[in-house]
């Protein structure tokens, strides 16, 4: 019998190495690959039908002279270039902006106080959170309709309230004069989004943990100190999120104006995309009002940019 040469002998008692993995692994994570991007296929779809392309085209369509009828004509710039000298959208832009300052602290302040309200392990509580929350669900266009009868003159029972505590007189007029219809008008929307504030604020209460709150109380920490030291900071995060949600809807108002004031009186109510509405579609200059919804898009880019940086700042601290 023959023997095997010493390194012919280790090497057949070596064990085998086993089968690379390699391939079968790539295999694996392209099957994922595929799976995941099959399932956010629908997401991708929905998002380049009614986003991407309607932005690129509403972009193409700034820059050219765009009528109602006719044929396009290439003009590159000069649509941005008149929208810097458009005394009327600066104006627009500027109430727009007086708008959003007035309306988004009435909003959060009221919105964290409901949130504080119904928080309190009170009979009752989640009853009334139902009734705050309920004008969510309503159309802003239906409680644009329902304030506008409201606020009617004669016939209103908000104004006929009004009359009868002495603030007006019988022939008043509440959506003749600029600050009482704008005045309406921050009224119908606070009652009809603050519950949303509330319920995003409530689950930012829900999250801070009881035993940091019940610590500060056995420091000798009073409600106001805790408020102060404990409630706001850790709240910072949702505060900043629904600040973002605040600002973004102020910005692009519209339907509560075109249904309450009609941009009156003296056009003195005439939000941004209003403006924008009025370019397009009464005057038919189609490139010059994507010209202006491309500015206002900008505008609310940066000024959300701005609130996510103070959000991400926010979050590491």
């Amino acid at each position: 019998m023959t023997s095997l040469a010493p390194g012919r002998a280790l090497r057949a008692a070596e064990p085998s190495a086993p089968p690379t993995r390699g391939p079968r692994r790539r295999r694996a994570s392209s099957r994922r690959s595929l799976l995941g991007l099959a399932m956010a296929s629908p997401a991708l779809l929905l998002i380049s039908v009614f986003f991407l392309i309607p932005v690129v085209l509403t972009f193409w369509m700034s820059l050219h002279n765009w009528p109602l009828l006719g044929n396009p004509r290439f003009i590159g710039l000069d649509n941005y270039t008149r929208a810097l000298g458009d005394d009327n959208f600066r104006s627009a832009l500027k109430f727009t902006l007086i708008y959003t300052v007035v309306i988004t602290p009435v909003l959060l302040v009221l919105g964290l106080f409901l949130a504080l309200l119904v928080r309190r392990p009170v009979r009752g509580a989640r009853f009334f959170q139902s009734v705050y929350f309920m004008p969510v669900c309503i159309g802003l266009a239906s409680g644009s309709f329902l304030w506008l009868y409201l606020g009617q003159s004669q016939i209103g029972p908000l104004f006929d309230l009004l009359r009868r505590v002495g603030l007006v007189n019988s022939s008043s007029n509440l959506f003749a004069g600029g600050s009482t219809a704008l005045g309406l008008v921050i009224a119908m929307v606070t009652w009809k989004v603050v519950g949303l504030q509330m319920l995003l604020l409530l689950s930012g209460l829900q999250s801070i943990p009881d035993e940091v709150v019940e610590a500060s109380r056995i420091d000798g920490a009073g409600l106001w100190q805790r408020f102060l030291h404990i409630t706001l900071p850790l709240l910072r995060p949702t505060l900043a999120l629904v600040l973002v949600f605040s600002v973004a809807g102020s910005l692009l108002a519209f339907d509560q104006f075109f249904i309450m004031t009609g941009g009156g009186p003296s056009n003195s109510t005439i939000t941004a995309v209003y403006q924008i509405y009025r370019i397009s579609f009464n005057g038919f200059r189609l490139g010059y009002g994507a010209a202006l919804s491309v500015l206002l898009m900008i505008i609310l880019a940066a000024v959300s940019a701005v609130q996510m940086l103070l959000l991400r700042n926010t979050d590491h601290n």
